[in-house]
């Protein structure tokens, strides 16, 4: 392949990273957003695109063997995800045929198009895939439409639940003195952000990456097992059950990133690196 030349759509919390992390590898990296460079604490090295990707031309894009779109909604919204993933992804569709040198377009989804809520596993030949939220079902289609349009060079990252250093939740409940009472047996999955950063790094790199992966740790955990561990950490009293809340819910979703690409494996390693980092 001649030099690769990678555009990053999107420029927020996971995206900047990524832009960030690529060009410290010495690759060519165009980050693209918005808003001006200014707002973004972006390496010296990378270039910089402010556009609309609603407005991207083939002329704009010719240039590039690997396209990422690493974006959020404006509103965490049925038409929110419509105008963001599914309109974009439709967008890239149509310039498809004129886009010569690209190898690879890499589309951050979410495991919340899994709509299994029993404690079921899920893995990366879960199929059907039936969401059981609208928005869910847009990112759904924004992956298929990448997927009829680029056929084997879209590449589809699924994340579970991000958390991270600055991501504290969790860590924000289990500080709460009352605590509301928690579900027995609802099963949660969450990767660290810098994991998965390190994941769309490795994605839009290695030569010959699987079609999807799903970007979750290896270790699935009830809410309240999570809950209990965390205020233990922090010396507070840990949640009660919930009694009216008996049944098994949640999913519990089997990793395909290798191992090596985890700096945080499971959810323990993800929350004692983010209680070192407090204050």
């Amino acid at each position: 392949m001649s030099k690769r030349n990678l555009l990053i759509i999107g420029q927020g919390d996971i995206g900047l990273p990524v832009t960030n992390k690529l060009t410290e590898d010495g690759l060519s990296v165009t980050g693209l957003a918005r808003s001006k460079r200014e707002h973004y604490d972006l390496n010296s090295n990378a270039k910089f695109m402010q556009a609309d990707a609603l407005t991207l031309s083939a002329e704009q894009l010719q240039d590039f063997t690997h396209i990422a779109i690493i974006v959020t909604p404006d509103e965490y919204s049925t038409s929110g995800y419509h105008d963001s993933y599914l309109a974009i992804n439709q967008h890239l569709v149509t310039l498809a045929d004129k886009l010569t040198n690209l190898a690879r377009v890499v589309f951050i989804s979410s495991t919340g198009i899994y709509g299994q809520d029993s404690g079921e596993w899920i893995d990366e030949d879960t199929a059907p895939v039936t969401p059981e939220r609208e928005a869910s079902n847009v990112i759904l289609q924004a992956e298929q439409a990448l997927q009829h349009g680029f056929g084997n060079k879209a590449i589809i990252i699924r994340p579970s639940g991000i958390y991270g250093r600055e991501r504290l939740m969790r860590l924000r409940k289990a500080r709460e003195p009352q605590k509301e009472p928690v579900a027995a047996a609802h099963w949660s999955n969450r990767i660290m952000d810098r994991d998965l950063v390190n994941i769309i790094t490795n994605v839009l790199t290695i030569d010959a990456p699987k079609p999807l992966y799903i970007a979750t740790d290896y270790a699935p955990v009830t809410t309240f097992e999570l809950g209990v561990w965390l205020s233990e950490q922090i010396g507070e009293m840990p949640p009660a059950i919930d009694n009216k809340k008996t049944a098994v819910t949640g999913k519990r979703l089997h990793s395909n990133i290798p191992l090596a690409w985890l700096d945080y494996p499971d959810w323990q390693a993800g929350y004692r690196d983010i209680l070192s980092h407090q204050e």
